[in-house]
């Protein structure tokens, strides 16, 4: 499995690196929450990175003035394990560099869709990397693993968090539905899966660990 740069011309399908934003003042807010003792942790908004005045910017910039919340995925992570979307771009900005895997909503069938589908590509530290809705993301993976990873997550407000009563499942995608504005698809060998998430990653549950 190659490791391709977002740079690359392979990532324009899954979305973009933004130029014009100093991301110093955020990244320095980062350095100073502390690692999870295993895994990996997220949290939706974090009051710290969003007293930045980056959000600000993001807000005005990136969303066209849209409300938006600015969390952090942080820990060690190797494995794809699930695919999630949004029905919105979503902003990652690691303190060191990371790996994001990725795949198309379209190549979804049936709520199914094959790991052989994903693609990897590497992020370097301070990069505003804006993925596409239509882009099929998790859990960011590490680059070393004595540091983990710590990648900043910008979304509309409100996304990832408890998810309202929908009543009856009314079609195949509400199946996915997992959190407010959060669809998920999980390999069966995961915690997710185990935890009711709809299980539909066909093949192998990825794990980079040997590429790094």
């Amino acid at each position: 499995m190659k490791i391709y740069s977002v740079f690359d011309s392979e990532f324009a399908a899954y979305g973009k690196v933004l130029d014009g934003y100093d991301t110093s003042e955020l990244l320095a807010e980062v350095s100073k929450i502390a690692m999870p003792e295993s895994g990996t942790a997220y949290k939706p908004g974090i009051e710290s990175l969003e007293a930045c005045s980056i959000k600000e910017e993001f807000s005005v910039r990136a969303y066209g003035g849209m409300p938006i919340q600015v969390g952090l995925c942080w820990g060690h992570n190797t494995k794809l394990n699930c695919l999630e979307y949004h029905k919105d771009s979503e902003l990652n900005i690691g303190l060191d560099d990371f790996i994001l895997l990725v795949a198309k909503e379209g190549e979804i069938v049936d709520n199914h869709i094959s790991s052989s589908s994903v693609k990897v590509f590497r992020v370097p530290k301070g990069a505003v990397v804006e993925v596409y809705a239509t882009t099929l993301h998790y859990a960011p993976c590490h680059t070393d693993n004595d540091k983990g990873f710590k990648v900043v997550i910008v979304l509309p407000k409100g996304t990832n968090t408890e998810l309202p009563d929908q009543g009856a499942i009314r079609n195949n995608e509400e199946k996915l539905l997992r959190a407010r504005n959060k669809w998920l698809i999980a390999h069966p060998d995961t915690a997710e899966a185990k935890d009711g998430a709809f299980v539909g990653i066909d093949g192998e549950n990825i794990d980079i660990k040997d590429l790094i």
